[in-house]
């Protein structure tokens, strides 16, 4: 199959680029591609919060009123989790651990899903190489508008550019990455995503 190509002005080329169908011909699966983004957020997640429990709130060990005669239910500490100002039943620890387990075969797939439904619906597109003269923001607003692009934009490229890199960095809505670091929640985020030739035949060989 072949994909769309533009050259750097934004004109469609007469012939596109060849590329194999298991990576960009997969069939959708919507489930697939839910288990790779959910499990690509939780292991990027860390545990930063943590709440106490009835050992660790301050308190006395002493009986808050009599056993009987008050009426009332028996208690033996004010910590206890019903108690205001007791510690949690099952309290929140900095120790614990988001991670999802997914499998390579799985990710890889989930990946060619992606890129797959991408192509389909005209979202992916090859240019044979995307370059800025100086590590300008203007510079890099000024070829994406060129391009044709209004909406956000990701752009993958076959390896780094460190101009790109300082021009997009105060651009909310472009984010540039190297092939080989593309993630599923960012191919999902963003509306188009524009590639390089040689990012192409990398994430080819990547998910082969």
């Amino acid at each position: 199959m072949e994909l769309r190509l533009i050259d750097n002005n934004g004109k469609v080329a007469k012939k596109g680029i060849a590329v194999s169908e298991t990576t960009f011909g997969r069939e959708f699966n919507e489930a697939l591609v839910h288990q790779v983004v959910v499990a690509y957020m939780a292991n990027a997640r860390t545990a930063t919060r943590a709440q106490k429990g009835r050992d660790n709130v301050n308190h006395t060990t002493h009986k808050p009123f009599a056993q009987k005669g008050t009426g009332r239910a028996r208690a033996g500490m004010s910590s206890s989790p019903i108690w205001r100002g007791g510690g949690r039943a099952f309290p929140n620890s900095p120790n614990e651990n988001f991670s999802h387990k997914v499998n390579r075969k799985a990710y890889r797939a989930g990946m060619q899903t992606i890129l797959s439904e991408l192509a389909r619906q005209e979202r992916f597109t090859v240019i044979e190489e995307f370059k800025v003269d100086s590590p300008k923001t203007k510079n890099l607003v000024e070829k994406i508008k060129g391009l044709g692009y209004t909406e956000g934009i990701l752009v993958l490229t076959d390896s780094f550019d460190e101009n790109l890199y300082l021009s997009s960095r105060n651009l909310t809505n472009v984010l540039v990455v190297e092939a080989q670091f593309a993630d599923p929640v960012s191919l999902v985020r963003f509306p188009n995503v524009v590639a390089t030739a040689g990012a192409v035949k990398k994430l080819e060989e990547m998910l082969a």
